[in-house]
């Protein structure tokens, strides 16, 4: 897509390419949960986030339906009907699937959750993790098996009772197995379905790859083979996906030029689509009183000071420690920034019913605390840590950061990395991990570092702290250009556009 192209041409795009066809959307959560109101009646709330948005713009063009597991009681009970989401009379078909308890476990907690997961961040300890035992190939024969085949099932069911072509969306690493269920279970059919899967995580090379069990990792691999255009964060995912194939799948044969691997007479095409943020959406936000309301609060916080700030869900790939370890050396190394730069964390519970989660949160409360007992004083707090889910309070605090700092050790996009220059009002410098997915568009408006460099870490957080201001305003305006012109719109356009192009759909 051109840089000029505009949301209207986009939307364009998306009328002609779905005005004859069907839409299957297919991710483990749902656009909307449920609740029982108080009346015993079901109630629900729209997800949040620019992803739910763009992908039920694409619901108001045609008969579209939304696969999903259920996530509470209240969703197992939805019977599968049609949702008013918007004020005209637009609906979309959202369908619940409710897996056995013990297999969603397995499906989601043993193997998408921290096998695939942490194996795709590149986090076991090699030497001493995983261990793949009798209860891990038990959650994946009783588990992500049947749960993928169960997607599967529900997708074929819904192409069958269509009367167009179909388009299915299928998003990220819960979902790997699906798409060869899928061709399997349609094979005799007349019309097959243009398969598109977007996975929104990294994607290591072939040698963490071998990690896995050579029959789990074929039984990924040939599925997400029989996919028709496979959807990655960076050009590094992309190519890592077809140096995997070239590796560990017998018998295909990759195209590196082409963004192509054939296997089992069938033509799976890479590609790179960077997910980005909804820029309109969010500036509203910014501008809205729940937002103000926290202004008060990180003016106490910040007292005067600089401020270095992150904002991160408690995930060892965030790599929060080190960004604690970089600011002890900032404060070492250039003792005239004490007393002077808060280091404010805000941090978002995730997934601490996992051993390694919980345990992440405890090593970074003590490295917070020993940074604290080290140079803190009466009147000085050097980190502050703010825990807890309040996406207002986050933006807020994103509006007034000195320094950004997004270190992760792997990350398929961060989006903080993007939301953060959008809305600052400090002319912000961004110190960004070269293992992010956000610098293959940023890096020429933030300082990139090397995630477990900790010495360069702090002598980025100096040279951000000490910029001058024209050099400050420099870099805050090109990540805000290059930001706002490759958005969530334009991310889904790209793919779209893809389809048409290789000729996997009629436009």
């Amino acid at each position: 897509m051109k840089n000029n192209t505009t949301k209207n041409s986009c939307r364009s795009l998306e009328a002609d390419i779905l005005a004859n066809r069907a839409l299957i959307l297919v991710s483990n959560r749902g656009p909307v949960s449920f609740d029982v109101a108080e009346k015993g009646n079901l109630q629900f709330r729209i997800g949040e986030g620019g992803l739910v948005k763009a992908l039920l713009g694409l619901c108001r063009h045609t008969a579209a339906t939304w696969i999903a597991c259920a996530q509470t009681d209240a969703d197992a009970t939805w019977q599968a009907d049609q949702l008013a989401l918007w004020e005209d009379d637009s609906t979309v078909h959202v369908r619940f699937l409710a897996p056995e308890a013990e297999a969603y476990e397995g499906y989601y907690n043993v193997i998408a959750n921290p096998l695939l997961w942490f194996l795709q961040h590149s986090m076991w300890d090699v030497p001493r993790t995983p261990v793949i035992n009798r209860s891990t190939w038990q959650a994946w024969e009783q588990g992500y098996i049947p749960v993928n085949r169960m997607f599967a099932e529900a997708i074929a069911g819904q192409i069958l009772a269509n009367e167009q072509p179909t388009l299915v969306m299928l998003q990220d690493y819960h979902l790997y197995l699906v798409a060869r269920f899928l061709r399997d279970q349609l094979e005799d059919h007349e019309q097959q379905p243009t398969l598109l899967h977007f996975i929104h995580i990294p994607w290591p090379g072939p040698e963490y790859w071998r990690i896995l069990p050579p029959t789990m990792r074929q039984t990924i691999l040939d599925a997400l083979c029989a996919v028709d255009l496979l959807g990655f964060q960076t050009r590094e995912d992309g190519l890592n996906f077809i140096r995997t194939c070239e590796s560990l799948l017998p018998h295909a044969e990759v195209d590196f030029k082409r963004g192509r691997v054939w296997y089992r007479n069938h033509a799976v095409h890479i590609r790179d689509f960077p997910i980005s943020i909804d820029v309109e959406a969010l500036r509203e936000l910014a501008g809205s009183p729940g937002v103000a309301m926290y202004r008060p609060e990180f003016q106490g916080i910040i007292g005067g000071r600089q401020l270095i700030l992150r904002v991160d869900r408690i995930e060892p790939s965030k790599n929060i420690i080190r960004g604690f370890q970089a600011f002890e050396e900032l404060l070492e190394l250039y003792p005239e920034h004490q007393d002077r730069v808060k280091f404010l964390a805000i941090l978002v519970p995730s997934r601490l019913d996992v051993d390694e989660y919980q345990n992440y949160l405890d090593e970074l409360m003590a490295a917070a605390g020993r940074v604290n007992a080290r140079y803190g004083s009466s009147n000085w707090e050097p980190i502050r840590l703010l825990v807890g889910e309040d996406y207002p309070r986050a933006v807020a605090a994103l509006q007034v950061y000195d320094v950004l700092l997004v270190n992760a050790v792997d990350d398929g996009m961060n989006l903080v990395a993007k939301e953060g220059p959008m809305v600052n009002q400090h002319q912000g410098v961004l110190i960004l991990s070269e293992r992010a997915g956000a610098r293959q568009q940023l890096e020429s408006g933030a300082i990139i570092i090397s995630p477990c460099d900790v010495y360069a870490t702090a002598e980025a957080l100096h040279q951000a702290l000490t910029m001058s201001e024209a050099e400050r305003a420099t870099r805050a305006d090109r990540l805000r250009w290059l930001i706002e012109r490759e958005d969530i719109t334009a991310w889904l356009c790209h793919q779209l556009e893809a389809l048409v192009e290789l000729n996997l759909i009629e436009q």
